[in-house]
């Protein structure tokens, strides 16, 4: 089935979607992903292709989960219950980035140093989390690309 008979479809059920809804964490993930793969390749001095995945500047993360809340403060107020899930979803999100995946980070260092030796192991990859300054960035990131789509 095409879009348009989707699109009839949800609205005979009464669903009315926004697409700027859809439209703005995936566009908050893109622009921050090139940012992100244009700051690495500037300090690699080559494309920084290996440098792609989990950590760095920005965070990707946060400002995916950031462009939402972001957008619905604008579109529907802060007042709105989806806001406060928006909320909710991001402290959860930004926490793990920057806490949980960073010790998962130092455990992987760890565990390298041990296996250095043998032949048969792969790396593991050691940088996984944020900093403050990299969630920081990615949270700007999100709310303007939110706040831009919601005008």
């Amino acid at each position: 089935m095409g879009l348009s008979v989707w699109l009839g479809i949800m609205a005979g059920a009464g669903i009315n979607m926004d697409f700027v809804y859809l439209l703005t964490p995936f566009l908050a993930w893109l622009v921050t992903g090139l940012l992100k793969f244009t700051i690495n390749s500037l300090k690699a001095k080559k494309l920084a292709f290996s440098l792609i995945g989990y950590g760095g500047f920005p965070s990707n993360h946060s400002a995916i989960v950031s462009s939402m809340a972001a957008l619905i403060a604008f579109k529907e107020g802060m007042g709105h219950p989806a806001f406060g899930v928006a909320v909710t979803l991001a402290f959860i999100v930004i926490l793990d980035a920057y806490s949980l995946r960073r010790q998962i980070g130092k455990h992987a260092v760890a565990i390298n140093r041990m296996t250095m030796e043998s032949s048969d192991c792969t790396p593991l990859r050691e940088r996984m989390g944020h900093t403050a300054i990299e969630i920081a960035a990615g949270v700007l990131v999100g709310v303007g690309i939110g706040g831009g789509l919601a005008f």
